[in-house]
């Protein structure tokens, strides 16, 4: 697919100087280096822009100490913060952990920048603003949801700039994880299946998605999934783009599938509601004219995919 890589997180060219990870206190010493803030997952944004602070920012007494070596940005080393500690005045909890969260924390020292929800931004960042923050969230999950040594439960710490977790305990070394997730353009003549989560907003449909299991090819997972969640048989299968999906750690691979039948048997268990969609209902819907359907979240590699399809851009 020509066009695999202008997905929302598809890269930027971003030197992540991997071979410097070891060394990522002496380049944090560095006057050229700079820093990213995020709070509990989301970026701080001023003007549409991912903030590069430099370590001396009296913001960063609120930062926890240990941070994540991201690369090298025109030679400058570049890290992630994590401000999740700090506690803004007036917070309301509730809106946090809603659908698409459109509350903006602003902290007393970069008044003028926000905290916003990466899901809310993520289309209008720049690729390399849309890779750092990718990276810095996914990674400081990982680091959240890893505090415990998996060969002997106990705590582990932060090493190789974030990129690594060591159990003193056991001697035990723990690298970030990525989750496979198969997301597929499933294809009938002219009609296209889409479904829904239960807790999603009205209307709203989107490709159907599973994760990879152990010891399955790509390929498989597409058949399984679409099987198991619609009752369709797919025959050809073939891979179109992938994306970083930070929410909390996956890795999206878009593939195209030509079903072979169109008789649909809903697992309510695993989503709420499936449908074929015509290309001409699929197209009113991204121009906002269709009267119940809206389209897949913009960002996300299933609008990416359909609006690729809807354009004969798959190739």
């Amino acid at each position: 697919m020509k066009i695999a890589e202008t997905v929302t997180f598809g890269g930027s060219g971003l030197d992540r100087a991997a071979e410097m990870r070891g060394q990522a206190d002496s380049l944090r010493a560095q006057e050229n280096a700079r820093v990213i803030l995020l709070w509990r997952g989301k970026p701080m944004i001023l003007n549409d822009e991912v903030t590069r602070l430099p370590m001396t920012h009296p913001i960063m007494d609120d930062a926890a100490p240990a941070m994540i070596f991201l690369g090298r940005e025109d030679g400058a080393p570049v890290f992630a913060a994590d401000l999740s500690q700090w506690e803004p005045e007036g917070l309301d909890t509730d809106t946090l952990n809603s659908f698409l969260d459109p509350s903006e924390q602003r902290h007393l020292a970069m008044p003028q920048a926000a905290f916003a929800e990466l899901r809310a931004v993520m289309t209008r960042l720049s690729p390399r603003d849309a890779e750092l923050a990718a990276t810095a969230k996914a990674i400081m999950g990982w680091h959240r949801s890893h505090r415990f040594c998996a060969r002997c439960g106990a705590e582990s710490e932060m090493a190789m700039g974030g990129w690594q977790r060591n159990c003193a305990a056991c001697g035990g070394h723990h690298f970030p994880r990525t989750d496979p997730v198969v997301i597929m353009l499933i294809t009938h003549g002219n009609a296209v299946l889409v479904g829904r989560s239960p807790g999603w907003p009205e209307g709203m449909y989107s490709l159907l998605a599973g994760f990879v299991e152990p010891g399955e090819t790509i390929e498989a997972a597409v058949r399984r999934e679409v099987f198991e969640e619609a009752g369709v048989r797919v025959g050809s299968v073939r891979y179109l783009s992938s994306q970083p999906w930070p929410f909390p750690s996956s890795l999206m691979f878009g593939c195209a599938g030509d079903a072979l039948n169109t008789d649909l048997t809903i697992d309510l268990e695993e989503i709420e509601d499936a449908m074929w969609v015509t290309r001409e209902e699929m197209a009113d819907a991204f121009a906002g004219n269709h009267p119940k359907l809206l389209p897949a979240r913009k960002g996300a590699i299933a609008h990416f995919l359909l609006e690729a399809w809807l354009s004969d851009r798959l190739d």
